[in-house]
């Protein structure tokens, strides 16, 4: 018996049906060039935000950059390819608000403090030690953060970026810059693979896309700043979101309805 062919995350996406093409099939080169290099960690490279080897030299790059030393407080997404990342920050003292997947739950965040940890970082900065170690919260109860941290499956020289298909990073996003705690300001990094990497103007934007600022890779540091593209500013853009999608986010639906 074969197992179903999952469905693609951006299966209740809204928006242009030939831009949502362009980007999945961006998204199956990155994840087939992964694949073929052997560079994709358990349990694959498909349909997911990779996890990569090379992740822990690419956390230790973006650890020894002024952005990192300047951070006291960061957002994670809580993929397995960041996970190093999470972990350096807990060992050295920041506050990490890691997202809860696919941001199913009322309290949509994980709040990691250093200094109350039931267990060692690396596990602790990990979904299923995260529900040890971190307590739940509200968007409302969230501080400014000085870091955001970003998972992707391909990111391009000039900050484009290109997730999963969910939407998951660009909602947090906005709902981030809605509350006030992400500005004009605040610095957005990812860590990838080079594979993941790809020229400026290559990968397909729409207007809801956050690009990041900082790339980093186990070689290199990519500083965006001065060719990405403008941030989106305007919150949720409800047009742009199914029903389904709504209904899948309790956040979502309790904004809408209440």
């Amino acid at each position: 018996m074969t197992g179903r062919t999952p469905r693609r995350h951006d299966h209740d996406a809204g928006g242009d049906a030939d831009l949502l093409a362009a980007k999945a099939a961006l998204r199956d080169e990155v994840w087939t060039a992964l694949t073929e290099a052997r560079v994709a960690r358990f349990p694959g490279a498909r349909n997911r935000i990779s996890n990569f080897t090379g992740a822990e030299a690419a956390a230790q790059r973006l650890r020894e950059t002024d952005a990192w030393a300047a951070a006291r407080t960061l957002k994670s997404n809580p993929d397995s390819a960041q996970l190093p990342v999470r972990q350096r920050a807990l060992e050295d003292g920041r506050t990490v608000y890691m997202a809860v997947p696919r941001l199913a739950e009322p309290e949509p965040f994980f709040l990691l403090d250093p200094a109350h940890l039931a267990d060692p970082p690396r596990k602790a900065a990990s979904i299923a030690g995260a529900t040890r170690s971190a307590r739940r919260v509200a968007v409302a109860e969230l501080e400014p953060v000085d870091l955001v941290v970003t998972g992707c499956v391909a990111v391009g020289e000039d900050g484009a970026r290109l997730g999963k298909g969910g939407g998951f990073a660009d909602l947090e996003f906005a709902l981030a810059m809605a509350a006030g705690l992400i500005g004009p300001d605040t610095l957005v990094v990812t860590t990838v693979h080079e594979l993941q990497v790809r020229p400026a103007g290559v990968i397909p934007t729409a207007a809801h896309d956050a690009p990041v600022d900082l790339v980093v890779t186990p070689d290199r540091v990519l500083d965006c700043r001065g060719r990405r593209g403008e941030r989106p500013t305007d919150g949720i853009r409800w047009s742009e979101l199914t029903e389904e999608k709504i209904a899948a986010i309790p956040l979502l639906t309790r904004l809408r309805d209440g």
